[in-house]
């Protein structure tokens, strides 16, 4: 038992002293703050709170719903602190290769005016992310193209949510209320939930049933679970006590008219025609859940039934969907994108092959869509930036075959 701890107070503690340590004996050194006590005071007194306090934070399990969001303020603040007192010591360090210089000072100087831009830059950045960046509500189009979506459903707009996280706007409850106005002034003729509802219990959702209950469709609501959604965030006296939890969210999400997919499949008929809509448990590479089963999840259907699967996690895509079914659309989210995007770039990329929008593969001659949704939520951290919350309106259309 204690020795779990002691290990991860030494990891916490490495990676601490890179981001708190480093910079603040770089700069106490660089400005000769021995003269200046008042500042040498304020730099190394901040980095010792965030030392202590992070360390505590990283051991102390059970949040209250109030202490997780003051430990997404507290990290905010961590990270913008951080970030740019470790972008200016690097850029300033660079300063040292000219030492030799006939120009060195003046050059240094230069440097270190760049670097401070740099710094308060990346702190103004994310200030903006934090205050503004979760109210950045966008909708995202894609029109999905096949000979093999029945007639009578082109045209059929899905609109997908995704990683909602309700537990981190129980303060900002205007944000789910943009939500669910703009996903009904869509018109969506069925809406399809891709994962992660609540950051640790159930009980985040009860403030929201009456806000999330408005949100209807013609052709149904149809949701997965995400691995949040398993509870596995909080430390729980008996396992069936997270059980019996994440039964009530999916009593709750029934309650709101959600349908939940539980590797199990629903059919979903339109005049003459019909398709099927699949849900899997998450399945996610380790440390997150592995519970999808796709040969339950598909009983029942026809080889030739259009179908689109719902699977949180878009690993899961390629590790079993291409492999082992022929199901030509994939709808996922998970990945937030980091909630940091840069252009067309996100350090989600370095974790996932697929983070965000459609990917097609094309085998054996039958192209394989998956569609990744950056979500609308935040976990940990209060923060969007550039990967904007997002809504996704999904539009098949049909395409008529060129076979004789």
């Amino acid at each position: 038992f204690y020795s779990k701890y002691v290990y991860m107070i030494l990891r916490i503690s490495i990676l601490l002293i890179l981001l708190l340590l480093v910079p603040a004996f770089y700069i106490d050194r660089h400005f000769h703050l021995k003269k200046h006590r008042a500042f040498r005071f304020l730099l190394w007194g901040i980095s010792g709170i965030f030392m202590a306090f992070t360390v505590w934070f990283c051991l102390y399990e059970n949040f209250s719903d109030t202490e997780s969001l003051v430990k997404g303020q507290y990290l905010m603040l961590l990270l913008m602190w951080s970030c740019s007192t470790l972008l200016f010591t690097v850029v300033s360090a660079t300063g040292w290769i000219f030492r030799k210089c006939r120009q060195a000072q003046r050059i240094r100087k230069l440097i270190d005016s760049v670097a401070l831009i740099g710094g308060l830059s990346i702190a103004g950045s994310m200030l903006y992310g934090h205050i503004s960046g979760p109210e950045k509500l966008i909708v995202k189009t894609y029109t999905y193209q096949s000979a093999s979506i029945p007639a009578s459903f082109d045209g059929f707009r899905i609109v997908q949510l995704s990683d909602l996280h309700v537990g981190t706007f129980a303060n900002r409850k205007n944000i789910i209320r943009q939500i669910t106005d703009s996903v009904m002034s869509l018109q969506p003729d069925m809406i399809v939930f891709t994962g992660d509802l609540v950051n640790y219990h159930s009980g985040e959702l009860d403030a929201f049933l009456p806000i999330l209950s408005k949100m209807k469709a013609p052709f149904g609501i149809y949701a997965v679970l995400g691995n949040h959604d398993y509870m596995n965030y909080r430390h729980w006296a008996t396992g069936n006590d997270r059980k019996a939890d994440i039964q009530r969210l999916i009593s709750l999400e029934k309650k709101m008219g959600w349908k939940v997919l539980l590797n199990e499949n629903s059919v979903v008929r339109h005049q003459t025609d019909s398709m099927a809509i699949i849900g899997v448990e998450n399945d996610g590479k380790p440390p997150f859940p592995a519970r999808a089963d796709l040969p339950r999840a598909q009983k029942g259907l026809q080889a030739d039934c259009f179908s689109i699967l719902l699977s949180h996690d878009p690993t899961h895509w390629r590790r079993a969907v291409l492999p082992t079914t022929n199901i030509p659309l994939t709808l996922s989210g998970h990945t937030h994108g980091m909630q940091l995007q840069f252009g067309h770039f996100s350090p989600a990329s370095w974790f996932y092959p697929e983070w965000g929008g459609p990917y097609t593969i094309t085998e054996r001659g039958i192209p394989r869509t998956l569609y990744v949704s950056l979500g609308t939520g935040e976990v940990l951290l209060p923060f969007r930036l550039g990967a904007w919350p997002e809504i996704n309106v999904i539009i098949l259309h049909h395409i008529p075959s060129t076979q004789p």
